[in-house]
């Protein structure tokens, strides 16, 4: 076959497959127009979860009229114009190849009007015939889009789109992912002529607090620690879960760079690390965080979605996301008392990578072994408990509170009397996990992502390939065949440390005795974890859980408070 310059329809059509995965890229990309458009409202109106009509409808800047065709034409766009803008994007969508796949696939109508042109107008296309119709319209300022009929013409492409509800469901996370960016301007999303979600704008710290409570759940808001730090260039605002409050599943983990969502392996992997000391019991970093940087150091040019990007320094990225993260944990876990409480939460700030929250007065306590040590708040003096529920703090604070944790492995405890003793905290961690680990192995672990796949030799590979594949999988490990080995991509979240092809090489040696006791399962699970490392916060949930049980003293120490005379005497 000779080559040939392909029609103008077919390519558009390629282009599309690129573009327009499913109704909710169509959603994204009309969105951010109209934020780039400037708008301060928008009304998103679906219809059968997208495959029967997609309107979007702002206020924004508008579209001349001698404009509208060419804004259906590929490649054409008013937001960059030389190589140089191409350095440094400053707006959403750039590439000038969003609303020409759209219209190829759909049949498009534009209506739009400046507020310096006294007329509106529309322009049409049907999917096929790529000539836009212009004709006058009624329309206020601003722009709709009016999407119907999407994929009618690619039999192929309709037929992979997945139920009205599924459909409807990648829209409305599309949807919350953006509300969570544009704080600025007010969202309305309706299926179906039904209201799903009413989001006025959030100036004041009250509101976008209450925006964040709808959007990603009222216990996130009240848990979350509100984060703003700035330095050498970077800047990262947001909110993060302290340990307790962090999530089996990562349903509320929201980044964005320089206002664009992304899902980025290098940032995920940095804020995998800042929480790795904290986090227990298969849980997951959760947050909503903000990265701005020049845009200059950023190519937001490598994806067709534009959901990932490439740091120009990602290494320096990478250490300082993780530094300011662990900072803030840091502040929150060690000495919970330090978060200062704000109307919308907790706040963390810093506007240097040394500068870390004062830590509010808190009693000390008055025996002499340990004089400069400070213990835990008492609840009544300050709400550092509040991811404790009220029920269980009140059964826990009649005796014992954490003053420190020492080589993160002992806890140092004082009750009302005064009287010191030390608290071996691994044995009482391994047995809480054990309990745990019971019941989530009947019900299968969660398997969690390496940041690098192992791959295994040969051999090993050959003994791991003849244990059936689902009884790894709900032991969390997930992995693939590639030619004769086979490469490991998923651990559980207490494994992810640990040394993988070793792990693998124990399980398959011992997995018949495993297979059959559950009980042994859970404890080689507790074996194969890398050595623990304790934080105050988890030694004072412990410490809670170990008094609910009765305080067994097996694990107990007393420590006796020497006698201090006074030397004049």
């Amino acid at each position: 076959m000779s080559i040939r310059q392909l029609p103008v329809e077919l390519a558009n059509q390629i282009a599309a497959g690129e573009v327009v995965e499913r109704p909710a890229s169509v959603v994204k990309e009309l969105i951010e127009n109209s934020l780039d458009a400037g708008a301060t409202e928008i009304v998103i109106d679906i219809e059968a979860g997208g495959r029967k009509r997609i309107r979007v409808r702002d206020n924004g800047s508008g579209i001349a009229k001698d404009e509208l065709a060419l804004a259906l034409a590929r490649h054409a766009t008013s937001k960059i114009s030389t190589l140089d803008d191409l350095e440094a994007i400053y707006s959403l969508g750039f590439r000038g190849e969003a609303l020409a796949s759209m219209s190829s696939v759909s049949r498009l109508v534009l209506t739009s009007k400046p507020a310096a042109q006294q007329q509106a107008w529309q322009a049409w296309t049907n999917g096929r015939d790529m000539q836009a119709q212009i004709e006058p319209a009624a329309h206020p300022d601003g722009t709709t889009i009016d999407i119907s009929d999407l994929f009618f013409n690619t039999p192929a492409r309709r037929k992979f789109l997945r139920t009205d509800k599924t459909e409807f469901g990648h829209i409305d996370e599309m949807v919350k992912r953006i509300a969570l960016s544009r704080f600025d301007v007010s969202f309305q999303l309706r299926h179906n002529q039904q209201l799903v979600r009413q989001l006025p704008i959030a100036n004041t710290p009250k509101q976008r607090q209450q925006r964040l409570a709808k959007l990603c759940g009222s216990l996130f808001a009240e848990q979350a620690q509100r984060i703003s730090v700035e330095s050498q260039g970077y800047h990262l605002e947001g909110w993060f879960a302290p340990s307790a409050g962090c999530r089996h599943q990562p349903d509320v983990q929201y980044f964005f760079v320089n206002g664009r969502m992304m899902r980025d392996k290098l940032l995920a992997h940095a804020l995998r690390q800042a929480y790795e000391p904290w986090l227990i019991d298969e849980k997951v970093p959760t947050y909503v965080l903000f990265l701005r940087l020049p845009a200059e150091q950023v190519d937001v040019n490598v994806h067709p979605a534009k959901h990932e990007v490439r740091f120009h320094q990602a290494r320096q990225v990478h250490d300082w996301l993780l530094q300011q993260v662990r900072h803030g944990l840091q502040a929150v876990e060690q000495d919970p008392s330090a978060a200062l409480v704000t109307e919308a939460g907790h706040h963390y700030h810093s506007h240097d990578n040394d500068a870390l929250p004062a830590t509010a007065d808190i009693p000390k306590p008055r025996s002499p072994l340990l004089p400069n040590a400070a213990p835990s708040r008492p609840a009544s003096q300050g709400d550092w408990r509040q991811l404790v529920p009220q029920q269980e703090r009140q059964q826990a604070d009649h005796r014992w509170q954490v003053l420190r944790v020492i080589q993160q492995r002992f806890a140092l405890l004082i009750d009302q009397q005064e009287q010191l003793a030390y608290l071996d905290l691994w044995p009482l961690y391994r047995d809480s996990q054990a309990h745990k680990l019971r019941r989530s192995v009947d019900h299968g672990l969660a398997g969690q992502p390496l940041l690098v796949p192992v791959k295994l030799n040969v051999e090993l590979a050959r003994e791991f390939t003849a244990i059936d594949r689902l009884a790894m999988e709900r032991l969390g490990i997930h992995a693939r065949q590639e030619g004769r080995s086979v490469v490991i991509s998923h651990v559980p979240q207490m494994l992810r440390r640990s040394d993988v092809p070793a792990m693998i090489a124990d399980l398959v040696k011992q997995w018949q005795r495993l297979s059959n006791d559950p009980e042994q399962l859970c404890q080689w699970l507790l074996q194969r974890q890398p050595p623990l490392t304790m934080s105050t916060t988890e030694a004072e949930q412990l410490v809670i859980e170990w008094q609910q049980q009765g305080a067994p003293q097996q694990w107990l120490q007393p420590l006796a408070t020497p006698e201090v005379t006074d030397a004049a005497h």
